[in-house]
């Protein structure tokens, strides 16, 4: 998942380097914490945060098929 999310998020950007994906995870439920540099943050969020709202539909339909819940955070 973590790959996954990083791959999207370099597209998007143009310092592909400053993308930085942690995860913090739980039995049930991981959080993925997605950072970028400040001038590639509307990029990531999107119009009216419809990038943001794409990765997380991917990051959900990814995660259902492991039996697992994945939470993306985009973090300043």
């Amino acid at each position: 998942m973590k790959e996954l999310v990083k791959y999207i998020a370099q597209a998007l950007v143009d310092n592909p380097d400053e993308v930085e994906v942690s995860e913090v995870e739980g039995s049930q439920t991981s959080v993925l914490e997605l950072k970028v540099a400040k001038e590639d943050l509307g990029k990531v969020i999107g119009k009216q945060g419809r990038s943001a709202r794409a990765m997380r539909t991917i990051l959900s339909a990814a995660s259902a098929k492991l039996k697992k819940r994945t939470v993306l955070e985009i973090v300043e």
